[in-house]
């Protein structure tokens, strides 16, 4: 069960990660905020599942990468649960559209990127409490601290508020460039690790 749980996290999180990129090039905006809330849940369970397996001298770093996974968890789920419900079904004043919906660069746009910086400082300290053991736990191991490098412009690039300009419709596709760009460096993750608790 402790690994067979993370390993369906690890799935979860492949599967939500390509759906998610499917969403964005189909422009399924609905379908990208239902795919989001299942990938914080898929990626506690396997963030938990390195937490489980590290050893005594890194599990401080475990810890505090599946605190950071649950903060990142608890934001995301508020954003698109948001844009699911109240977003879509409420008939919302202009002022209100402009801090909820997602698409306006709002407030709740804002926190979604503070969330995936959590998401960010997670995978570095998960990154830190792995042992690689074979050529692939390596490369996630290494994968997963890069990733930490998303801490900084999901953290300080919205007090500048360039990526507002870029969630607005006027900024055409560059948002969704950067997505799927994400998209494209952190499917990589989901497959490793769960060949990671596949081996295990």
């Amino acid at each position: 069960m402790n690994r067979t749980i993370p390993r369906i996290g690890a799935a979860v999180v492949t599967i939500t990660v390509f759906l998610f990129a499917v969403c964005m090039i189909v422009d399924f905006p609905f379908g990208s905020y239902l795919v989001c809330m299942f990938l914080p849940l898929g990626y506690i369970m396997m963030a938990v599942g390195f937490q489980y397996e590290s050893c005594e001298e890194r599990r401080v770093a475990a810890n505090i990468g599946v605190v950071m996974a649950a903060v990142y968890a608890v934001l995301i789920l508020l954003v698109y649960f948001a844009q699911t419900t109240t977003v879509r079904l409420d008939d919302l004043s202009e002022q209100a559209l402009r801090i909820l919906d997602f698409q306006r660069g709002g407030l709740l746009f804002n926190y979604d990127l503070l969330g995936y910086g959590m998401m960010a400082l997670s995978t570095f300290f998960i990154g830190l409490s792995i042992v690689p053991n074979s050529k692939t736990d390596k490369w996630l191991k290494c994968l997963m601290l890069i990733h930490g490098i998303f801490f900084v412009s999901c953290f300080f690039l919205p007090m500048t508020g360039m990526f507002t300009s870029m969630a607005s419709e006027e900024a055409g596709n560059g948002g969704t460039f950067a997505l799927l760009g994400w998209c494209t460096y952190f499917f990589p993750i989901g497959i490793l690790s769960y060949q990671h608790f596949l081996k295990a």
